[in-house]
């Protein structure tokens, strides 16, 4: 069997403890429930909220994505699309992050989980 890996089981959206179970209820496309998520893990029962308020500190991590749209979106718009005006900055900026919220709501929390979780992986 295949070591799992942090950043797989990141990118899978697993438990960090046992890198199996679903982090979240449902696939990340099911628009109206994508913010579901298992109170507990399904393989190793973990209980992902360690705390009361935990992913609340997902929030720093989101706002890291948000700049990082930001960033990227500036640096493609100026560099390629000759320094259009600001509306279609702002526009672009708008219009992405509403898109790309689901990753990062998703991600944020499971790599939040991950990094500051205090969970150890209990892989063989």
């Amino acid at each position: 069997m295949l070591k799992k890996t942090r950043a797989s089981a990141i990118f899978n959206g697993r438990c960090p403890k046992c890198r199996e179970g679903n982090i979240f209820k449902n696939p990340i496309f099911t628009f109206n429930n994508f913010t579901k998520m298992n109170p507990r893990c399904p393989k190793c029962n973990l209980d992902y909220e360690v705390e009361p308020g935990f992913f609340y500190g997902a929030l720093y991590i989101s706002y890291i994505f948000s700049v990082g749209i930001f960033i990227a979106v500036t640096i493609i718009l100026f560099v390629f699309f000759d320094d259009p005006e600001s509306k279609f900055y702002i526009g672009t900026v708008i219009i992405l992050s509403i898109i790309l919220y689901p990753f990062n709501y998703r991600f944020s929390r499971v790599i939040y989980l991950h990094l500051f979780g205090r969970v150890k992986y209990d892989g063989l």
